[in-house]
């Protein structure tokens, strides 16, 4: 990882605020993700492939369901630019508008597997 790569990633709008919510929630399946940006899943998708590649997100499959959250073991600068960015982020209307979509979603995986 390196600023050049990791900047790169945030420059894209879908990549960027998925991970603002990834941050915010921990841990989302692709169905929220989808539901909460208002994108279709492939979209979505390649994406998360993109993070997960770079290794900025990592991944857990239940069943057929693919589970993403931030990874934990990223750089220290890599962390610190991802808090300020969400720091910055909460006072945007796109961002606020994405996690209040994501809190209205009906059935979210509550055993993390989406219904």
């Amino acid at each position: 990882m390196t600023p050049e790569i990791l900047l790169k990633l945030l420059s894209d709008q879908t990549r960027l605020r998925s991970l603002m919510l990834l941050m915010q929630a921990g841990e989302l399946c692709v169905c929220e993700l989808t539901y909460a940006l208002d994108l279709i899943q492939p979209k979505i998708s390649r994406h998360l492939a993109a993070l997960r590649d770079t290794q900025v997100v990592i991944d857990r499959r239940a069943g057929q369901w693919i589970y993403y959250r931030v990874n934990s073991k990223l750089p220290g600068w890599a962390k610190e630019i991802l808090q300020a960015t969400l720091a910055g982020s909460l006072k945007e209307a796109q961002y606020k508008q994405d996690i209040k979509k994501l809190k209205s979603m009906k059935n979210r995986p509550e055993n993390r597997i989406c219904v």
